[in-house]
């Protein structure tokens, strides 16, 4: 059997119209091909291929064998009709999608989830929602487990009464979420105290005497972000330090600049500014710089979340520092164990610790 392209008489075609040649036609393995060499039934080849009873371990190892040889490969919608994992995990994110380009939080992130997805042949997938409706990412989690395209779900960026969460448990979906357990609801969450690192920056910045200390902030309604402020200002208060203040962004580094420029250009500014990501850190450094203020000599400055590029600035950026890919890791291991059917139990990961560099000193002038 060939595919034939039609192609025009010659005498009304271009004199440029490329000549087209018949295509032979590679005619892929079925199932009745495997059942066939297997001496077996279509049924018994599904029940193999698809990992349920119904056939013998020594038939089960010849059928794979054999679809192994020919490259067999079942379509996605004729394994999930046939009831079939998907071997697909999801991840849907409600930002724009230039944030994965600029914050490497997510890519370290989802290294790690591959990691460990492909150590058991699963895949991600990954969807960037631009749409800002609040129930957007709840649309497409019930397309994809209606026609069967994952198997579970990570949800990210969850917020204080999250929609998400108890929609996605009314599905039936497996689902973790990355994010506190106080915002998890019946979902198995994994999280690192955010407290114990906001903690540890204020007291290493009142140790340095500081006492007025500011935060860039990222979106002001994530469940992760609220903790940060609570954590920050009970930190402060304990420290007898000035009330501290915190303005709100969405994690790029133009709101960082923008914020930096806001803060130090206050009539009593701050002496010292923790960042809630390692861009706006970089922003914030480079205007500060352009005010004509010496870091760390007039301002502190020390960013979320490590990153490569912070201990090559100059000065080096003082950093809360953990490790993301293995979060990741952990967090996959948990949805697989989910999409199995076991019990799973929330997680407390480690919490980001402090790595003093240049940023952090002293200050010339209380």
């Amino acid at each position: 059997m060939t595919i034939t392209t039609i192609v025009r008489d010659k005498s009304t075609r271009p004199p440029d119209w490329p000549r087209c040649r018949s295509v032979p036609d590679v005619k892929r393995p079925t199932i009745a091909d495997i059942a066939r060499e297997a001496g077996v039934s279509k049924g018994a080849v599904s029940y193999a291929l698809n990992g349920q009873p119904g056939v013998s371990a020594a038939t089960r190892e010849r059928i794979l064998a054999i679809a192994e040889r020919a490259g067999y490969r079942a379509s996605t919608a004729a394994r999930a009709l046939a009831g079939a994992p998907a071997k697909v995990v999801g991840l849907a994110l409600q930002r724009p999608a230039s944030t994965l380009g600029v914050e490497p939080f997510f890519m370290e992130l989802i290294s790690g989830l591959e990691a460990e997805l492909s150590q058991h042949s699963y895949a991600l997938l990954l969807q960037m929602v631009p749409d800002d409706r609040a129930d957007a990412e709840t649309e497409i989690y019930r397309q994809w487990w209606n026609e069967r395209r994952v198997d579970g779900v990570l949800l990210c960026d969850v917020r204080v009464d999250d929609p998400r969460v108890a929609a996605v448990h009314r599905m039936g979906l497996p689902a973790v979420v990355i994010g506190p357990p106080s915002v998890g609801g019946p979902l198995p969450s994994i999280w690192s105290d955010d407290a114990v690192s906001v903690t540890e920056a204020v007291e290493h910045l009142a140790a340095l005497g500081h006492r007025r200390l500011a935060r860039v902030a990222g979106i002001r309604e994530l469940a992760h972000t609220r903790s940060r402020t609570e954590a920050f200002a009970a930190a402060c208060a304990r420290r007898g330090l000035a009330p501290p203040e915190t303005v709100w962004t969405d994690y790029s580094g133009s709101d960082g600049a923008r914020a930096t420029h806001t803060l130090l250009t206050a009539a009593t500014p701050p002496t010292a500014i923790i960042y809630d990501n390692d861009i706006m850190a970089v922003a914030g450094l480079s205007a500060a710089q352009n005010l004509g203020r010496a870091v760390p000599a007039e301002v502190s400055i020390v960013a979320w979340d490590d990153s490569p590029v912070c201990p090559l600035l100059h000065p080096p950026l003082t950093a809360l520092s953990r490790d993301i890919g293995a979060y990741g890791t952990h967090a996959a291991r948990m949805l697989l164990s989910a999409v199995a059917g076991e019990p799973v139990a929330d997680v407390h990961d480690e919490p980001a610790h402090l790595t003093v560099r240049g940023s952090t000193a002293a200050i010339l002038r209380p």
